[in-house]
C-alpha cells in the first residue's frame, strides 16, 4: 500500500523522448484510427437525429426504472470515454448539452401514482430516490466525464455535492447512518432513504398516452403497444419488487461517488467513508462464511429485516420472483453489479488485495457448487429457498445455468495478477487470450466488429421508423451507434464486464500535451501487447509520414500505478512517476516494455502537467 502524498514526475521538468524508429502502420494502427473518427462521426449523427436545440432527447419521458430519467441519459452512456480515448472535441460538448438538456427535461416530468416524480424526477439535479443499478446505469457517462474534464468547476461542484448525498453533508438526504456504516434502503437520491416498503409505482410510474415499442418484453418487440392496454402488465412485472428498507450489496456502487470527488480533489474524508463503508461490507462478507449478502438491517446486523434472512431483499440472493409481465418465474440476482465496483474501488484507494479476496472467496463458494449435467457445466445463479417465497428453514443454491460469470473472474484476474485467478477463468475474454499470445489476429478482428457495430446502428438509426411519440427513454440504448470496448482493450489495457457500472481499471492512459487534452494525439495508434504483475508492453506508432506527434503515457487509467523502467529498440531507461512523455518522429514508432509498481500512487483525475 503507499502513503496518501500526492507526488509523481516533475512533468514539467522532464524531457520528451525521442522516438525515430521507423514503423510502417501497421493495420490495427490504421483501422484504429478510422475507428476513432468513426465513432465520432457516428455520435454526431446520433445526436443530429434524436436530440434537439435544447439538447432534449426526442422520446416520451416517463418515470421508471423499466424506461425511465436513467434510461434516457444512459444513451450516451460511452461518449465521455470515447473522448477520454482520443475521440473528436466535440462529442464532449455534445454529451454536455445532452446532459443539461437531460436535466431541465426530466425536471419538468410530474407524477401522480408516485411521490418520487410529483415535482420532477431529479432534485438539486440527481435522483429523487432510486436503487444503485438504475443509478449507475444513468450516471456512467458522467462519472467516466473526470477523465477529460476535471477541472470543469460545475462538474467538481456537481461530484462533490453528489458524493455529500451519502456522506450526509445533505440534511435534506440522510441516507447513510455513521453508527451502522450502513446505507438505509435500497432506494436512496437527493430526497434521502426511503425507509417504507416501495409501491408498483414507485418502480413503473404513471401511464402516459399514446402506443410504443415496449423493450423489456421479448414479446413485444417489434410491436407498437397502447400503453392504456399494457400498462397493468409493467405493474405486474414490479409486482414484487417492493422490499426496500435496510443496506443491499448494490449500494457497494455508491462509492463511486466519493471516489470521483477524490480523483478530483485528494481530500481524505471522501477516501475515509468509502474504506469506512466498504470495511463494513468486507466484515460483513466474513460473519456469513465469505457470501456477499444482500439485506443488511436498520440496526446494523446480517438479514436484520429478515429475521436474519441475509440473503433476503429486492435483488437480492433470493430474489426469485413471479414476473407478471412476462407471466413466469424469474431468479435476478444482482450480487455482482455493487459489490465489483465497491471493492475495486476500495482496491484503487489503496492497493489492498484483501479487497479482491473478497470478491475471490465469493466465487470460490460459488463454483464449489458447480455441476455437470449432459456434459455441461452448469452454476448456481441463486441462494436461500429454492421456492422462492418462503424461508423453509435452510437456505440452498439453485437456479443452475450455464453462465459461469466469467467476465467478473476476468476482472478479478486483471486487479490480482495472481496465475491461480487466471487459472479459474472458465473461459478467457479473446482479449486476454491475445495478452497471452494465443490470439493474434485479435485486435484487427475486434476493430472488424467495432465497425460492423457502427455500421449496422447507423442503417438502424436510417431506418427507424419510430417517432419522439412512439420512443421511450430505453428505445434508443440499442441505436446509439459509439462502440468502445475495443479501443478500451486495445489502446489502453482497460476491460469492463458485461455489469453496467463502471470505473476504469487500465494500465496506461494517453494525453496530448500540445492540445492539452485527454486522449491518443492525432495519429497516434496504441496496442498494449501484454501485461504482468510488475511490467506491461504496448507499440505505439505514429501514422502520420509528415508531422511529428508528441503523447505522454500515464501508468493506470487514474496514475494510480508507477512506472519503473522503460526499454526500447535495444535501449532501457529506468524511470521514476507515473508519466513519460515521447516524441514520435513522422512514421515512427515503437514496441515499449514497460516496468510497473502497480498500486503505487494516490489515484487521480489531474492531467499531468497540472499535478504537484
Amino acid at each position: 500500500m503507499f502513503s496518501f502524498v500526492f507526488c509523481c514526475l516533475a512533468f514539467a521538468q522532464a524531457p520528451a523522448i525521442q522516438i525515430n524508429s521507423p514503423m510502417p502502420p501497421p493495420a490495427w494502427a490504421v483501422m484504429e484510427r478510422a475507428l476513432l473518427q468513426a465513432n465520432s462521426d457516428a455520435a454526431r449523427a446520433f445526436y443530429q437525429r434524436y436530440v434537439d436545440e435544447r439538447g432534449y432527447l426526442l422520446h416520451t419521458p416517463r418515470w421508471g426504472t423499466l424506461d425511465g430519467p436513467d434510461d434516457a441519459i444512459e444513451t450516451f452512456y460511452n461518449w465521455t470515454l470515447l473522448h477520454a480515448l482520443g475521440g473528436d472535441n466535440d462529442i464532449l460538448d455534445l454529451y454536455r448539452k445532452a446532459q443539461e438538456g437531460h436535466l431541465r427535461q426530466y425536471a419538468e416530468l410530474r407524477t401522480k401514482l408516485t411521490r418520487l416524480a410529483e415535482n420532477g424526477a431529479y432534485y438539486k439535479e440527481f435522483i429523487t430516490m432510486s436503487d444503485w443499478f438504475h443509478t449507475g446505469e444513468g450516471m456512467r457517462a458522467f462519472l467516466l466525464a473526470g477523465l477529460s474534464q476535471p477541472n470543469d468547476s460545475l462538474y467538481r461542484e456537481r461530484t462533490r455535492r453528489f458524493a455529500g448525498l451519502y456522506l450526509n453533508e445533505d440534511p435534506e438526504a440522510p441516507n447513510f447512518d455513521p453508527q451502522h456504516k450502513i446505507i438505509r434502503s435500497i432506494w436512496t437520491g437527493a430526497k434521502g432513504p426511503m425507509l417504507n416498503k416501495a409501491t408498483v409505482y414507485d418502480w413503473v410510474g404513471d401511464p402516459v398516452p399514446g402506443s410504443f415499442h415496449l423493450l423489456h418484453n421479448p414479446a413485444s418487440r417489434g410491436k407498437l403497444l397502447s400503453m392504456s392496454s399494457y400498462y397493468d402488465k409493467m405493474l405486474a412485472h414490479c409486482k414484487e419488487y417492493l422490499d426496500s428498507v435496510g443496506d443491499h450489496n448494490l449500494n457497494l456502487a455508491a462509492t463511486i461517488l466519493p471516489l470521483n470527488a477524490f480523483l478530483l480533489t485528494g481530500e481524505a474524508k471522501y477516501r475515509n467513508w468509502l474504506l469506512d463503508y466498504v470495511n463494513s461490507w468486507k466484515a460483513h462478507t466474513a460473519a456469513t462464511g465469505g457470501m456477499i449478502p444482500s439485506q443488511i438491517g436498520l440496526n446494523g446486523q446480517l438479514g436484520g429485516d429478515h429475521n436474519g434472512q441475509w440473503w433476503k431483499g429486492t435483488y437480492g440472493w433470493n430474489f426469485t420472483i413471479f414476473d407478471g409481465e412476462l407471466e413466469q418465474i424469474a431468479h435476478r440476482n444482482y450480487f455482482v453489479h455493487g459489490s465489483w465496483p465497491g471493492f475495486s474501488n476500495a482496491l484503487l484507494l489503496t492497493g489492498d488485495m484483501s479487497y479482491v479476496g473478497v470478491l475471490r472467496k465469493q466465487m470460490e463458494l460459488l463454483y464449489a457448487q458447480r455441476k455437470t449435467v449432459n456434459g455441461k457445466t452448469l452454476y448456481p445463479q441463486m441462494y436461500g429457498d429454492p421456492k422462492g417465497y418462503q424461508h423453509s428453514g435452510k437456505p440452498e443454491w439453485y437456479h443452475f445455468t450455464e453462465n459461469s460469470f466469467a467476465d467478473r473472474m476476468a476482472e478479478i484476474y486483471l486487479w490480482s495478477m495472481d496465475r491461480e485467478d487466471f487459472r479459474r477463468i472458465p473461459q478467457l475474454p479473446p482479449w486476454l487470450q491475445f495478452l497471452e499470445g494465443n490470439n493474434p489476429g485479435y485486435p484487427e478482428e475486434a476493430l472488424r466488429s467495432a465497425f460492423s457495430s457502427i455500421r449496422d446502428n447507423v442503417r438502424q438509426m436510417e431506418q427507424d421508423p419510430t417517432t419522439p411519440d412512439t420512443r421511450l427513454a430505453d428505445y434508443l440504448l440499442d441505436v446509439q451507434p459509439v462502440s468502445t470496448d475495443a479501443l478500451l482493450n486495445l489502446t489502453v489495457g482497460g476491460y469492463f464486464s458485461k455489469g453496467r457500472i463502471w470505473v476504469l481499471h487500465s494500465r496506461f492512459r494517453y494525453f496530448d500535451p500540445e492540445q492539452r487534452r485527454a486522449g491518443l494525439p492525432p495519429d497516434v495508434a496504441a496496442l498494449v501487447n501484454k501485461i504482468g504483475p510488475d511490467d506491461a508492453t504496448v507499440t505505439l506508432v505514429n501514422t502520420n509520414q509528415v508531422a511529428e506527434r508528441v503523447i505522454t503515457i500515464q501508468a493506470g487509467g487514474y496514475g494510480e500505478h508507477a512506472f519503473t523502467s522503460m526499454k526500447w529498440d535495444g535501449k532501457t531507461m529506468p524511470l521514476t512517476g507515473r508519466h513519460i512523455t515521447l516524441r514520435l518522429a513522422p512514421g515512427a514508432g515503437a514496441r515499449f516494455e514497460f516496468g510497473m509498481k502497480r498500486y503505487a500512487n494516490p489515484p487521480t483525475f489531474q492531467f499531468p502537467w497540472l499535478q504537484d
